[in-house]
């Protein structure tokens, strides 16, 4: 046998689950999290404004998040991490992923990305520090459950 190292799980602003009963346990049992989909499926770097910015093939196309009254509700969330970006001097996706790396040390996120401009927008997020307050307004604004609509649709 060999201990466990690592648990990969989605963990996000908007899929915030994992804090509940999982989190404490990684951080007792000194385990690192390594979270997939750190940018709510793209959705947190503010790039989606409308559900055309979805190629015709894309699979988030068929994802209750980015249906309809749900996607509706979902943009708002979005401006008001994107307004806090700016008052940071971050980009939305450097914010998400700050936001992510102080909720622990143990955690590594890995937001995909198909394009070398991303890798590195993405890297700059080390450089965003994160307050208290900073913390308590990111609470306020996406908190816990924020997201409208499930992760996964029926497919």
């Amino acid at each position: 046998m060999h201990p466990v190292t690592a648990v990969e799980t989605e963990y996000s602003l908007w899929s915030r689950e994992v804090e509940d009963e999982v989190l404490p346990v990684l951080k007792e049992l000194h385990i690192g999290l390594v979270p997939y989909s750190p940018l709510g499926r793209g959705f947190l770097t503010g790039q989606i404004k409308k559900f055309e910015d979805l190629p015709e093939d894309d699979y988030r196309r068929y994802y209750p998040r980015f249906q309809g009254e749900n996607f509706a509700k979902n943009v708002e969330v979005v401006s008001l991490i994107e307004r806090m970006a700016a008052q940071k001097g971050c980009t939305p996706a450097q914010l998400s992923l700050a936001w992510l790396l102080a909720q622990s040390e143990q955690i590594v996120p890995i937001p995909g990305t198909k394009r070398l401009d991303r890798v590195q927008e993405n890297l700059g997020a080390l450089q965003v520090k994160l307050t208290a307050d900073d913390l308590a307004e990111i609470e306020r604004i996406s908190p816990k459950g924020v997201a409208a609509g499930s992760r996964f649709g029926s497919f």
